[in-house]
């Protein structure tokens, strides 16, 4: 099959994303399941002096350094203190693994990509920026978050400081 020919077999309407469903503060966001590489408990972060404030520290995770993001912060949305169900996303992103903070990670979805809205002005507390498009499911919305957009290139640097 051409190269191009499978490019628009890729982009098939009816072709299933699979999206990682989580919590963040009342809305209901999904990230593709391939950039996910783990799920894991709330644990112990050691600060990084200088770090921008929505980065809440790093973790050592099986010996690799992973700085990690509260999404609350940098969505500006009001912080909470972690609880039971807290969990951090360990995702990559641009080729570099960074945790992300939310307040629960809910499923793993399949979905149509034909149900994918683009992303209206306002949508939700989170900047439009960090949208990609908008799910619709059968009683609810889901937000997609591009996860290549919620950092700048300089927050990118700074963040592979911390994990030096």
């Amino acid at each position: 099959m051409p190269l191009d020919t499978a490019a628009t077999e890729l982009r098939k309407p009816d072709e299933l994303l699979q999206l990682v469903s989580f919590r963040l503060a009342d809305e209901e966001f999904g990230i593709d399941i391939l950039k996910v590489q783990e799920i894991i408990r709330m644990v112990d972060m050691t600060r990084v002096p200088n770090s921008p404030e929505f980065v809440e520290g790093v973790i050592n995770l099986r010996g690799r350094i992973i700085p990690i993001i509260a999404l609350r912060k940098r969505f500006g949305v009001e912080p909470r203190p972690p609880d039971k169900r807290t969990r951090i996303m360990v995702v990559e992103v641009d080729r570099k693994t960074i945790g992300f903070i939310v307040d629960s990670v809910s499923e793993v979805l399949r979905i149509p990509r034909s149900t994918v809205e683009p992303t209206p002005e306002v949508v939700s507390s989170v900047n439009a920026e960090y949208i990609s498009g908008v799910g619709k499911l059968e009683d609810r919305l889901l937000i997609l978050l591009d996860l290549n957009r919620l950092l700048t290139g300089s927050e990118r640097s700074l963040l592979e400081g911390a994990a030096r």
